[in-house]
């Protein structure tokens, strides 16, 4: 089993497109008529795109509206509150760049602030989760702001600053890798504590719960292995933070910054690809494939 293409594109597209709308929100740039339009355009394109995929991922998409309601015990209903707001409000500030040459800047701050809590919250979803060890830590929040923060310089052409934070976010990365590998184990759980007879003996499963597939299976249990896992991380550290840098380093152009963003969004969705892959659900006890 594999993770669903939908939750690697929404994070991956989402975290840089409201890291852009971020930088323009903030003030780093501010531009105005058709340049304007386009940057607005390929940040909301990123974002809205990200997050239509996410739908896609859940049991009944047509419920999707259900979620907002839930704002004050879901960091899901967070989220998409957090992006409707974001959304809202960046699209009046770039109302008044794009078409008025106007920069509204306390909008623009307000928008900033809320696209930056899109990520935090998109984040949190993850980090709360008691069942992924990997997952529960505020590395996990740490990791999605810097990606968010570091692409969203790079698509924004800040040349300077995606050189300064795109290194952070790869230290953050493998810290979050190498505290993610053990972090199962020292969760403490196993099949003893997950069925309550660890005090009788040894527990051990007699045979699999049943002999097809199920959702559990489909969504929280993937087994990667070592190798490929090492394989991985390292393709993801040199697409999506090695090359980018170097290429950044090269003579100014379109070609070599275009090439700079393609390599970086195809390493960030490899370590997306990763993050679901070894999330080591514990779910996972109960059929063999965790051994903690």
């Amino acid at each position: 089993m594999h993770p669903a293409p939908s939750v690697i594109i929404f994070t991956t597209l989402s975290g840089l497109g409201f890291g852009l709308l971020f930088w323009l929100g903030g003030g780093l740039i501010a531009p105005t008529g058709w340049v304007g339009f386009v940057f607005f355009a390929i940040a909301y394109l990123l974002a809205v795109g990200g997050l239509a995929a996410s739908t896609f991922h859940l049991g009944h998409p047509e419920r999707a509206l259900k979620a907002f309601s839930q704002w004050r015990t879901s960091w899901l209903s967070r989220e998409g509150c957090a992006a409707v707001a974001a959304l809202t409000v960046m699209a009046v500030y770039g109302a008044g760049l794009v078409f008025f040459h106007q920069r509204w800047a306390p909008l623009g701050w307000l928008g900033a602030a809320l696209s930056l809590g899109v990520i935090f919250t998109t984040s949190m979803i993850y980090a709360q989760m008691r069942t992924v060890p990997r997952w529960r830590t505020w590395l996990t929040p740490a990791l999605f702001l810097a990606l968010s923060l570091a692409g969203g310089a790079l698509m924004a052409g800040q040349v300077t600053l995606a050189i300064f934070l795109l290194p952070v976010a790869a230290l953050i990365q493998i810290v979050w890798w190498r505290r993610g590998d053990g972090a199962l184990a020292r969760s403490g759980t196993d099949l003893k504590t997950a069925t309550g007879l660890g005090p009788i003996g040894t527990p051990r499963a007699f045979e699999p719960p049943h002999t097809g597939t199920n959702y559990l299976l489909r969504e929280f249990v993937h087994v990667v292995g070592r190798r490929h896992a090492f394989k991985l991380r390292l393709i993801a550290l040199t697409l999506g933070y090695v090359l980018p840098v170097m290429l950044l380093g090269l003579p100014a152009g379109h070609i070599v910054a275009a090439l700079a963003v393609l390599c970086h969004v195809l390493g960030i969705a490899a370590s997306r690809w990763l993050f679901f892959a070894e999330a080591e659900h514990v779910v996972g006890l109960y059929y063999g494939k965790r051994h903690a």
